[in-house]
Order: C-alpha cells, then structure tokens, then sequence
C-alpha cells in the first residue's frame, strides 16, 4: 500500500466507506463473474429501499480491506460492482477505481445519477465500464418516491450517458401502487423521446421485506406487464 500513502487523497482513500461486501454473485454484472461492495450512505431516500441498514448506516470496511480481498480473488472473479447505497457520494471512490482497475478487474457502477459529474469523470479517466442507472420516477412523483429534489440531476446523467454512447442500461423498481400504468407509459415515452434504445428493466417490488418506508403490497398486473416500447425491450426481472 506504499502507492496509496503517497497520495493526495490518503485521507479519503482511509476513510471505512463500505458497508458490506458480498464475495460472489453471477447476476448482478452480467456475463460476470463479481462481487458486490455496498456503500453505506444515500442521497435519496425511496419509500421501496430494501437496503435500510445501508442507506441509514456507517461505513464498517475501508478501501484497503476490500484490495486485499481482491487480492486472493485473481482469476476467480472478473468485475466489481460498486452498489449501496450510492457509491458516488464517497470522494475516495476514483482512487478506490483506478486500483482496482490496476488489477485488472471490470468495474460496474449502480448509481441514481444524481452526481453527474462524478459519473462523467469515471468515464473520462475510463475508471468504469458498465452502468446500471435508477429511474425512480418523472419530476411529478420524484419527490414522493425519493425524498429526493434532484431530478434534474438525474437527467443530467442521463443525457450524459445517451451523448457518450456509454455502455448503461436504465431500471425501475415498480410499485403498484406508487407507479401504475399510465406513470410507466409516461416513463417509457421520455426515455424514447431521449433516444434511449437498450434494454429497460422493470423490477417488481418484493413484498413483505423491510422498506425505508412501510408499503402495502404490490401487485403487478398482466396489464402492466403488457406495457411495451417500439424503441427498445421491456424487460421484467422477476
């Protein structure tokens, strides 16, 4: 760690930001194999987070602890997925990049887009290679869903992403309740009218787990499944 201490960004880089980490998953990057680094700490607070504890909690692991993890992973694991949590809103998370770029790992990035211009700076310095960005909602219910005013912010790392031709796909969390047909409709139409042509994932919210916020239970109806694109795949993640 000789290379680390002589940077300017020692103190950050120090800083136990992590709050879990998941060794192994075949379906969180895919077509590899990774593991999973939770951030702890959120810039929105959505009703549906099923990650309370990390969106409420401190960091317990530093940036040193998951290096020597990968360390032994050489070989066993292709990429590294940086979820929470946001991992955007960590100052220490380009340097925490560019070692894990170092060796030799792929780096996913799940974010809410709300700092842009982080997300623009990993990708100048080609310190990520896929991005799976939240679409909570349009600006009507953003607010409602997210505790959050920044959709504008979202937006900018949407248009970002669409003008780099950046490797991204876009996803909902779906709530019957909080998102019907119409409002996914809606949805659909603002990506199209951006010129978004990927996959766009649907996820139904699991009932009865803990949420930041209690919901009824949701269900999703045939009828909502049905909603479709001439643009690009609807795709549901059950």
């Amino acid at each position: 760690m000789k290379e680390l201490a002589n940077t300017d960004f020692k103190e950050e880089f120090g800083v136990n930001a992590i709050y879990s980490l998941t060794p192994f998953s075949l379906l969180d990057y895919q077509d590899f194999t990774s593991c999973i680094v939770w951030f702890a700490g959120c810039n929105m607070k959505c009703s549906f987070c099923y990650n309370p504890e990390i969106v409420h909690g401190k960091g317990v692991y530093s940036y040193h602890y998951i290096l020597d993890f990968l360390a032994t992973r050489k070989g066993l694991l292709d990429g590294v997925v940086f979820s929470g949590g946001e991992c955007t809103l960590h100052k220490g998370l380009p340097i925490f990049a560019r070692e894990i770029k170092k060796r030799g790992f792929t780096i996913k990035l799940d974010s809410n887009g709300l700092k842009p211009d982080v997300i623009k700076a990993l990708i100048e310095e080609k310190l990520v290679d896929f991005i799976a960005l939240d679409f909570k909602s349009l600006p009507a219910d953003f607010y409602k869903i997210t505790k959050s005013k920044s959709f504008q912010k979202f937006e900018q790392t949407l248009d970002l992403l669409l003008s780099l031709k950046f490797n991204f796909e876009v996803r909902t969390t779906i709530h019957s309740e909080l998102i019907r047909k119409d409002d996914l409709i809606t949805m659909i139409q603002f990506l199209e009218r951006k010129g978004y042509s990927s996959n766009y994932y649907l996820q139904p919210y699991r009932n009865n787990v803990e949420t930041i916020s209690p919901l009824p239970n949701s269900s999703i109806s045939e009828e909502l499944r049905e909603v479709s694109s001439t643009e690009f795949p609807i795709i549901w993640r059950d």
